[in-house]
Formats: structure tokens, sequence, C-alpha cells
């Protein structure tokens, strides 16, 4: 981080985060506890390992990180997580997928990741996921230049993907025609907007998923392919994340409340993230669950339009 992003971001937070001096001891500078949480947020170190560095007790780190990490939340959230609410907006959206990524009308990836963490004392076997370790599950939509739209975050590690996606707010929204999304009759051919997903989420007429691997024709391999394409930018977007901020590399301790903030505080650039291991799991498959004809139909029109106005040259050898 630089001196000049480290500044800014004091100012946001310091009115959140600054405590009174008292008869009995000086409290801790903002500066100090900003410091903290980022070294920690970055490294993934242990509050016991941070003392040594920080010059503050572990008990004390354990109450400024969440204290710290909640005012950057609060400071920044309006700025760098501004979820489309609007058909312009959406639309804006959906040209950057066009353009970046040869995929017409796409509104966003969505992806969810199981969050590695310490969980709560007494909670049993409630974040015990499927990969036989404790989770909390991270689901996000991002944009074609790998940025954050939407982050939810928290739910338990024993639900279902499909569970952890229907009980987001977005979804109720999405369901309910609440999202504003652009109307199907401003879409070329016949393609709903949509976002792409893979197959861990249930066919939507407004989520696109790939076709199952077995029995594919040719036309369906390109779909594949070029869905794909697209939705990879979600995937590279969490690998940033990872890399960025190495508290994905471990088992979280602040079980309560994921690092939200690491998303929001930053436009992130792609660079040496690529094949690095991290606790960042992807979601079961899913159970099959029926589409409905709608959804179907709209896939089936992709389909269409991979193979005959919408076909790139290449692509062919992509298969």
């Amino acid at each position: 981080m630089s001196e000049s992003s480290f500044t800014s971001l004091l100012q946001a937070v310091a009115p959140m985060i600054s405590k009174q001096d008292t008869c009995m001891r000086q409290s801790i500078p903002a500066e100090q506890r900003l410091i903290a949480t980022l070294r920690y947020l970055a490294t993934g170190r242990s509050f016991e390992d941070l003392k040594f560095s920080t010059g503050i007790s572990a008990q004390a780190l354990g109450r400024i990180i969440p204290e710290t990490c909640h005012a950057i939340i609060e400071s920044l959230k309006a700025e760098y997580l501004k979820f489309p609410s609007t058909e312009v907006e959406w639309k804006s959206v959906a040209k950057q997928f066009e353009d970046y990524w040869n995929f017409p009308n796409c509104l966003g990836a969505i992806d969810g990741k199981h969050v590695r963490i310490q969980p709560p004392t007494r909670s049993g076997s409630y974040y015990f996921n499927y990969k036989g370790y404790f989770s909390i599950v991270l689901l996000a939509i991002v944009n074609a230049k790998y940025e954050f739209l939407m982050v939810d975050v928290g739910k338990n590690g024993r639900v279902s993907d499909g569970g952890a996606m229907e009980q987001t707010f977005f979804y109720q929204q999405l369901q309910n025609d609440q999202l504003h999304l652009p109307s199907n009759s401003d879409s070329r051919e016949g393609l709903n907007y949509a976002f792409v997903a893979d197959e861990a989420f249930a066919l939507h007429k407004h989520i696109l998923k790939p076709f199952p691997q077995k029995h594919l024709t040719m036309e369906r391999r390109i779909f594949n392919y070029r869905l794909s394409r697209a939705r990879r930018v979600v995937e590279n977007a969490f690998g940033i994340l990872a890399n960025r901020f190495r508290i994905f590399h471990t088992a979280i301790q602040l079980f309560n409340m994921v690092d939200r903030e690491d998303i929001e505080q930053h436009t992130m650039v792609a660079d040496e993230w690529r094949g690095e291991p991290t606790a960042l799991l992807g979601l079961q498959g899913a159970v099959s669950r029926n589409a409905t004809a709608e959804a179907k139909v709209n896939r089936d029109n992709y389909v269409a339009y991979f193979n005959g106005s919408g076909a790139v040259d290449w692509q062919s050898a992509m298969v």
C-alpha cells in the first residue's frame, strides 16, 4: 500500500477508531490500530505473532482488529462496492463483458467459496463442510474487470450451494424481479440478460450455467467454453484477493466477521496470484434441479448465438 493510500484510508477511519486517553493509560493511536489491522489482513499471522511486531497485546488486538475492520467497511463500502441499481448501470456492466470477453448481455460472474475458519466454541458441526473442515460461505458477483459488485458472507459451511445462494438478499430480489434488470426486449436475438455461473448453481432465466460434460455436442462444447471464458473473471478475482490478503490462506480467527473490507477497499489488479494454494474452496456441485422451460430456452438461444452470428474465429480450436 502506498503512503498516500494509507493516509487516505487513515483519514476515513480515524474518527471511528480513535479513543480518548484516560487518567490510567494512553489510548492506542488510530494510526497504530490501522497498521496492526492491515498487517493482520496482509500476512494472516496470528494475534500472538503480531503482538511482537505491533507492540500491542494479543488480547487488545482481538478487540482492535474487528473494530477497525468494521470502520473500513463503513467508510469505504459506498464508494468501492456499488451494486448496480438501474437499467443503465446494468447495461454498462454488460457492455464491459462484451468488450472484454465477447459475451453479450452478461450482468456479472457469480461464484462461491468456502472460507476456512476457526469455529466458535460449542458450535459443534454447524460450520463443518463437505471437505471436512470448518468454513463459512462467501458468495460474490464480479464484473468484467475483476471488480466485486456484490458480496454475501456468513452462511455456515454445511449449507448447500443452492441453499447459500437462495438465502442471499440478491437472490430474493432476483426471484421477485426487483433488481431493475434491463428488459429482454432490449436484448439481441432473444438472449435474456443473465449472470454466468458454474455447475454449483441452478439454471435460471437470468443465470446461465454450463451443460454437463457427458455426451456434449460440438455446439454445446462451444457454449461451455464461451461461458467459462466469461465466468473465469470471478475465479481470477478470488485468486487476486487471496494473494493480496494472506489471511485467506489461513483458518480465520474472526469466525463472525470474514473480512469484507478486504474486498471493498480495493480495485484489485491481476498479478502473481495464479496457482497459489489458498484456504478458499469451491462450492459442492449442485444436486440436479429441474430448471424452468424459460431458463432452458434462454440457454439454448445462447448456444445458437455462439454457433451462429456470435461465433468468433478461434473458438473451435479451444474445445
